[in-house]
């Protein structure tokens, strides 16, 4: 795998955490509304069709890595959204990180850089 193709994963990586962000941030828009307000008032939030519209790009981004790197090995990059989400949460919306968080964290990142490393090698 190459510097690039990495260099991609971790692009497509964040434009899906960025888009969870922007999810989060529409659904909050909408906390006190009901059902049918909620989801009148997401068909017009700008917040939404951003998300939407980012996760487009991501998706066409996905298919073109996936010309040149195996799905196998692409596929460990979506856990990287697992480490990026909670860490921008914290940033952006105040959630808490406790150590099972970090210790889960630790893990993914060892597993992401065990595969990517093997791959580059082999």
């Amino acid at each position: 795998m190459s510097l690039t193709n990495i260099l991609q994963l971790v692009g497509f990586s964040f434009l899906l955490s960025i888009g969870q962000l922007l999810f989060k941030r529409a659904a909050l828009q909408v906390a006190d509304e009901t059902a049918t307000g909620a989801i009148l008032k997401l068909s017009l939030s700008p917040t939404l069709w951003a998300a939407l519209v980012l996760y487009g790009l991501a998706t066409m981004l996905w298919v073109l890595i996936l010309r040149t790197v195996p799905l196998s090995l692409a596929y460990p990059f979506f856990a990287l959204g697992f480490v990026l989400l909670p860490i921008f949460s914290w940033w952006l919306f105040d959630e808490k990180l406790g150590w099972t968080l970090f210790a889960g964290t630790a893990l993914i990142v060892l597993g992401v850089l065990t595969i990517t490393l093997g791959a580059r090698s082999g």
